[in-house]
């Protein structure tokens, strides 16, 4: 009778365990898609701002269509990304267009000093610092739910619950590069 209550309480000790664990997974899955979203609202924020940038830049660099057709091009692959993947590179890649864009503006003083402009500039700047910040929380809970995933002993209730890992939000290869200077 006494290794019947035992087993009993193992087995009722298990299934507390194994709900809290399964209940904190789903926790931290929330946490990442809250990230997520919190991400794309900031995305689509700065995808917003792109066709007035373009328009504004397209009254001074006539000259420069391959760069605008380029931004325009990447703003439109990562509005429409299917998952999370896929809009991480698309993202990066149009980071990189608009780089390029303001980089024209190096080249056109009379762009430099439009206050649409520069008011647009300042605007997608703040909003790339709101991205950095999001991506930032984005992939410090996607880590505490791939830990959470991928340990033992909670991964066993993760692969039983159907849990796999979240992608994190990285940066593009050509950010990473070392910056060359010349003089």
């Amino acid at each position: 009778m006494t290794a019947l209550y035992v087993i009993i309480a193992i087995v009722v000790i298990f299934a507390i365990w194994a709900l809290a664990t399964y209940n904190s997974l789903i926790r931290k899955r929330n946490d990442c898609q809250e990230g997520f979203s919190t991400m794309d609202v900031y995305l689509k924020k700065r995808a917003d701002l792109i066709p007035n940038l373009v328009e504004t830049v397209k009254g001074y660099a006539k000259h420069e269509a391959d760069t605008l057709l380029a931004v325009v091009s990447a703003r439109n692959a990562a509005s429409s990304s299917k998952n999370i993947a896929e809009q991480v590179k698309q993202e990066n890649m149009l980071t990189d267009a608009v780089s390029k864009l303001f980089a024209l503006s190096e080249n056109y003083p009379d762009l430099k000093a439009n206050a649409n402009f520069v008011d647009l500039q300042d605007k997608l700047s703040q909003t790339e610092n709101d991205i950095a910040n999001a991506r930032k929380y984005y992939n410090a809970v996607v880590k505490q739910y791939n830990n959470a995933c991928q340990t033992i002993p909670s991964s066993i209730i993760a692969g039983v619950g159907g849990f796999a890992p979240a992608a994190m939000f990285e940066a593009a290869a050509s950010d990473r590069e070392n910056v060359k200077v010349q003089f």
